[in-house]
């Protein structure tokens, strides 16, 4: 009887974990959502060209980073990774803004001629720079993909030690750092075709920069990932108590926001602002920070005022050029909620992909050495809009 009743414990254990594992892989299918308009056909072709975005395809998601805040907390942790996907040297290059600020440009694999076809620039996150594994990833896997492309990763004022000459800093809606880049680089480079990249608050910058030029913009396309959209629902998500968000995400958030802060306190303290630095450097929040500096700076009353400048919903209708949204239904920072898909749906230009699980700029798949789900997608899209 013990031997009967093991073998039906055994065969019950087995179905269950059949079971979940069927419904793991079944729930990993990448969702797209493009309208089905005559108005979309041009979009539609590009995406057919896109095999890690078909109807069968999947981001199986690595077991051990089963949830949104696992995949986001373990990129983080691997910021400094260095493998073969993401082991590449730079080329700096600095840019003096009107305004006496400075940004950094870091090419890889060097400054192009001035005859070069294409060039793709990637735009950070918050805190993030050309040295973020994610970034440096991006960068190889484009240059490695496409034939005589240059890339280059636009750092934002402060980070990648670049420099703080101003004590104006980067906010998540002020667009005219990226949009003096975009005009010199077509300036400079001529015969070049622009792409963009961007990730996080990145990803809102080109959102916006796209929908307030529309034809007009620079570049040819776009692909935005982890992009918050509405950064007043974003805020509230990246406030919210949790273990992980307290004891691992923020904590690594601030003190890469207060590494920069530090670094450029003298020019911080020269502002007629008068920041209160003491309670600047006692914040254990993000939106403290925004409280203390970002919305001080930009004349806002508070941080959630300033979210609300930020946002970039009311942006997505108004882009003209290719436009690849790439989003995880599970991303802790910026929710679901705040991804207005309607929008993506009845703009023949734009295109979302969804996935159940990926975090906010994780997207890991595989069990040893999880590898980055979103470089193929990315790769794929533009090499199609380059074609």
């Amino acid at each position: 009887m013990d031997g009967y009743t093991n073998k039906i414990y055994a065969a019950a254990a087995g179905a269950a974990l059949y079971f979940g594992a069927s419904k793991y892989v079944e729930d990993s299918k990448v969702r797209l959502l493009v309208g089905q308009s005559d108005e979309h056909k041009e979009l539609k072709k590009l995406l057919n060209q896109c095999p890690s975005l078909s109807e069968n395809s999947r981001l199986v998601p690595t077991p051990y980073l089963c949830s949104g805040m696992l995949q986001t907390v373990y990129g983080t942790q691997i910021a400094l990774r260095k493998d073969r996907a993401s082991n590449i040297k730079y080329e700096r290059e600095s840019k003096v803004m009107s305004d006496g600020g400075t940004v950094s440009l870091d090419w890889y694999p060097e400054q192009p001629s001035d005859d070069v076809t294409s060039i793709a620039i990637v735009v950070p996150g918050l805190g993030g720079s050309a040295y973020e594994y994610h970034i440096r990833c991006v960068v190889r896997r484009m240059y490695e993909s496409i034939k005589d492309m240059r890339v280059v990763v636009c750092n934002h004022r402060g980070s990648g030690r670049t420099p703080l000459t101003s004590a104006r800093l980067y906010n998540a809606y002020d667009t005219s750092d990226l949009a003096d880049v975009l005009n010199e680089l077509s300036t400079k480079f001529p015969h070049a075709r622009l792409v963009c990249i961007g990730f996080s608050l990145g990803a809102n910058l080109i959102t916006r920069y796209l929908g307030d030029h529309g034809h007009s913009a620079r570049l040819l396309a776009a692909v935005a990932v982890s992009c918050p959209y509405d950064t007043e629902v974003a805020g509230r998500a990246l406030s919210a108590p949790g273990l992980l968000n307290d004891w691992l995400f923020q904590p690594n958030l601030m003190a890469t926001v207060k590494r920069l802060l530090r670094r450029n306190i003298d020019v911080i303290k020269s502002s007629p602002l008068n920041y209160d630095i003491d309670a600047i450097m006692k914040a254990s929040r993000m939106s403290e920070i925004d409280d203390l500096v970002t919305a001080k700076t930009y004349g806002h009353k508070d941080c959630w005022a300033y979210y609300k400048a930020a946002s970039s919903v009311e942006y997505v209708e108004k882009i003209r050029k290719p436009f690849l949204a790439i989003n995880a239904e599970d991303d802790p920072v910026t929710p679901i909620s705040g991804v207005p898909k309607g929008k993506f749906a009845n703009n023949p230009s734009t295109a979302l992909a969804l996935v159940k699980h990926g975090g906010h700029i994780g997207f890991f798949t595989g069990v040893v050495s999880p590898k980055i789900w979103y470089l193929d997608p990315v790769a794929e899209f533009v090499s199609a809009v380059l074609e």
